[in-house]
């Protein structure tokens, strides 16, 4: 919010001295108009640069598995370029590798991060068999697999190589 301020008065400075240079032959109005323009700028560039910026904030460990863009009805040119709306990592330090009857099972957590007015952090425990390419997520304490939502992945899938070919 105070950047945003100050995007604009900045940009309201420019077109203060935009007026004084042609000698006041510019309107009044283009001192407002150019604060207005800066804030736009300033809230444009943030949120094309938020995906950027977090990832920089998370340790070296972690691997994007997957980002959502999407636009908004008032951010008109979304639709031509959309913005990052959420994203998802899995941190590869913390991933605990077992080996059962000859088969590599990971058990992992997926962070998920999503760009609201206060930006959202939400995490969910998986397990992963490597050799059958099965995910399924754990809940509780002790953790315990849903086997309801068992779901396999292929070779492709980004979630699968970070996980299973990490390492």
């Amino acid at each position: 919010m105070i950047a945003a301020a100050f995007a604009g008065l900045g940009a309201a400075g420019v077109g203060l001295l935009l007026r004084f240079l042609s000698g006041k032959r510019l309107p009044r109005w283009i001192i407002p108009a150019c604060a207005g323009l800066g804030v736009l700028g300033y809230q444009i560039h943030h949120e094309y640069t938020w995906l950027s910026h977090k990832q920089h904030q998370l340790p070296d460990s972690t691997e994007v598995v997957a980002v959502e863009h999407g636009g908004a009805f008032w951010r008109p040119w979304t639709y031509a370029f959309p913005i990052a709306n959420a994203f998802e990592v899995v941190d590869q330090a913390n991933m605990s590798v077992t080996e059962s009857d000859g088969e590599r099972l990971v058990e992992f957590i997926r962070y998920r991060f999503e760009r609201h007015h206060m930006d959202l952090v939400s995490h969910q425990a998986y397990l992963m068999n490597c050799t059958t390419q099965e995910l399924v997520p754990l809940t509780g304490e002790p953790r315990r697999p849903q086997l309801a939502a068992l779901r396999n992945l292929t070779d492709d899938e980004p979630l699968y190589r970070a996980v299973c070919e990490a390492g």
